[in-house]
């Protein structure tokens, strides 16, 4: 095979063997994974031309249906433009029976340059954003998901899965107990191997609160785009290594109506150029630069709410009591609010951002979280009081509640299509119209239940 110009990807096929064929990835703006799949032996052509994949790709539905309000399908001829590696991507894949890889993408224009409506994009230039501030974020990505029988119950929902060790159905909540943790520990071995051989540093797996559900994290890192690709990648695994165990994994929001959602937490601190954590200080403390950061995150919630909670089921999870924040009150150490400061040495010191669903594509969230806290430091913006107890009994519901007025909310805000680009916004408010008009066309069974022989 010849050689790959990247250095870093030339080490890793270096150290797996020979792949038959490689997977190339374009996450689109749910965070699904799309692309093409070529013969190994065609890797280095990747490298050197590209390959060609319409930028219809990035319109496509959860349904995989292209938008074609988006002006990226028909009306342009659903023409092809070039994709590129993504230097440092490239990683074996482990749950094929073919030795085979897989290499992220980029996609570009018809003048060469990055598309501004790729997601990942919209990252990179919020983050060059705050860079040109003087601060350099740092991230974690911690990921809620549930597992579920591979089989739905006789009416179509999805159930929770045998426990491996008792041989029983799951049916109750333990969380952060260990023994859930023994019971599916092939399971979570397994993930934490395959993400290691992926170069993903997937760490500490609990148990949630709830049936099946667990949470693993990606470490903290200062590459933000990087983490972000491995929090895509890892959700890839997940999925991939619980079929390999006779699982389902879901990263739905809100599967069961009776019992907790899933999330996707972010921790972020940001440093100065010297490498100073400029959130640091004692609890109870805030710098300057945390207040502001926070008052931006909190004045800015309500627009951001469709990047946090992008679909009909989002919104499932945001009900009282359910360690799910209701609107953008902060604290210290306090899981009743959007903004958690947790318990941590001084040094440590970061803003956990706790809104978003599972269902959210990693890129957006933390797109949406540095813009916010940029705008919250540009303008000197100042936080509420810190919320002492249960914040559900002290404050009112303030954030969406409904995936309509979310839509509207983003698809009005001067600040969004601002921060995160004219070409995006309008890509992301005609992909969200078209899905919340199919879901609302649909008739449910307990429409049938309710209406049908009482009216």
């Amino acid at each position: 095979m010849s050689t790959i110009p990247n250095p870093a990807d030339q080490s890793t096929l270096d150290q797996m063997r020979p792949p038959e064929f490689v997977e190339l990835l374009l996450p689109d703006c749910n965070g699904l994974l799309r692309g093409k799949r070529v013969e190994g032996d065609k890797l280095h052509k990747v490298y050197k031309n590209g390959i060609n994949l319409p930028l219809s790709t990035l319109a496509c539905e959860i349904t995989g249906e292209c938008n074609e309000d988006s002006g990226l399908g028909l009306d342009i001829g659903d023409k092809d433009t070039f994709c590129y590696p993504i230097p440092g991507s490239l990683a074996s894949i482990d749950w094929n029976s073919r030795p085979s890889a897989q290499l992220l993408l980029d996609i570009v224009d018809e003048s060469g340059k990055s598309f501004t409506g790729n997601p990942r994009v919209v990252l990179q230039h919020c983050l060059e954003r705050i860079n040109a501030m003087g601060f350099y974020p740092v991230i974690a990505v911690e990921l809620e998901f549930f597992l579920l029988d591979q089989n739905n119950t006789t009416s179509g929902a999805p159930q929770p899965p045998i426990n491996p060790a008792s041989g029983q159905r799951d049916d109750n909540t333990q969380v952060y107990y260990l023994a859930d943790l023994e019971s599916y520990s092939d399971f979570i071995e397994d993930v934490r191997q395959t993400a290691k051989a992926q170069n993903i540093p997937a760490e500490a797996a609990v148990a949630e609160y709830a049936p099946g559900q667990f949470e693993i994290n990606v470490s903290h890192s200062d590459d933000i785009l990087k983490a972000c690709d491995e929090a895509i990648l890892l959700k890839r695994v997940i999925k991939s290594v619980a079929r390999k165990h006779n699982f389902q994994a879901t990263f739905m929001a809100k599967p069961y109506a009776d019992t907790a959602g899933s999330g996707t937490h972010i921790h972020i601190s940001l440093l100065d150029k010297d490498g100073n954590n400029v959130f640091a200080a004692p609890e109870g403390e805030p710098t300057e630069a945390m207040q502001h950061a926070l008052g931006g995150l909190q004045q800015t919630m309500r627009d951001a709410m469709l990047m946090f909670a992008p679909n009909a089921n989002s919104y499932r999870r945001f009900q009282k009591d359910s360690y799910v924040p209701m609107n953008p009150h902060w604290s210290y150490n306090n899981r009743t609010v959007a903004l958690r400061i947790p318990y941590s040495d001084e040094a440590n010191t970061r803003i956990e951002h706790r809104v978003a669903g599972a269902d959210a594509n990693p890129y957006l969230v933390v797109a949406a979280v540095l813009a916010g806290i940029t705008t919250g430091l540009e303008n000197k913006l100042d936080c509420t009081p810190a919320i002492e107890g249960n914040a559900y009994e002290k404050t009112q519901a303030t954030n969406p509640r409904h995936w309509q007025e979310a839509i509207a909310l983003f698809a009005d805000s001067e600040w969004a299509k601002e921060a995160f680009g004219e070409t995006f916004h309008n890509l992301f408010c005609c992909i969200k119209n078209s899905e919340m008009e199919v879901f609302h066309s649909q008739i449910t069974p307990l429409e049938f239940d309710w209406y049908l022989n009482s009216v």
